[in-house]
């Protein structure tokens, strides 16, 4: 197995400019890090944004996904999104209640707080203390500007465009979603027939099931791997 951080996050880097987190930005860092690896086809794993960055490289790149495996994938246009039923990332807000934290100038004033609003939408399960203060934890490793830049980059820009990019997937695709994911509500089955893949629903599972059901998950990777007939060479 190999896993990197994405840029922006980690220990990878935090390029200045918003240019640099582009979707094919961080499909070209996927690609570097199967090259240096030696890596010449893989089954693809992405959570959230890293689904959506995993269906990019698997459409571009055919010859080296052997397939994809996309927990709750963040794809835009795909279904309405709460943030944005209720705010603008851009505008300056008079008030921050709910998904109106996910705001620019909110994070550069209270970022701590959003960090604690997001984890505690993308861990919807009841008990999930450790999983919300390791999420916070990581968010406090980056900064608000840096998390901001990644909002910024270029991706796809209409529901159109996003579909056209799911169709030409051509690898076997699984999606997993949580049937209380509050982050990206519903849009599991349409990436799951979009791309002719099969969907599992995590009963009562949130945005990050890998991390509240982490066996469940794992036995899930697996088995749709050995479907494939082999691990990744």
């Amino acid at each position: 197995m190999v896993t990197f951080d994405g840029r922006g996050n980690g220990q990878s880097d935090r390029p200045p400019t918003a240019e640099a987190y582009d979707d094919d930005q961080y499909v070209a860092d996927a690609l570097a890090v199967l090259d240096a690896t030696g890596t010449r086809e893989a089954v693809l794993v992405g959570l959230s944004r890293g689904g959506r960055w995993a269906v990019e490289l698997a459409a571009a790149r055919p010859e080296r996904a052997l397939g994809a495996i996309l927990i709750d994938p963040a794809l835009p246009f795909m279904a309405p999104l709460p943030r944005e039923q209720n705010s603008s990332f851009d505008e300056q807000l008079d008030r921050h209640d709910g998904w109106a934290k996910f705001n620019r100038h909110y994070w550069l004033r209270e970022y701590r707080d959003f960090l604690e609003f997001f984890a505690s939408q993308a861990f919807s399960e009841p008990h999930s203390t450790k999983q919300v203060e390791d999420m916070v934890g990581w968010g406090l490793e980056t900064s608000p500007e840096s998390l901001i830049l990644t909002q910024l980059g270029a991706q796809p820009a209409s529901r159109d465009e996003m579909e056209a990019v799911l169709r030409q997937v051509r690898c076997p695709v699984l999606v997993v979603h949580g049937s209380e994911d509050r982050v990206r509500p519903h849009v599991g089955v349409a990436v799951a027939e979009l791309t002719g893949g099969d969907l599992v629903t995590i009963e009562g599972g949130g945005h990050c099931p890998q991390a509240r059901h982490p066996v469940k998950i794992n036995l899930l990777i697996r088995e749709f791997v050995e479907s494939l007939g082999g691990m990744a060479r």
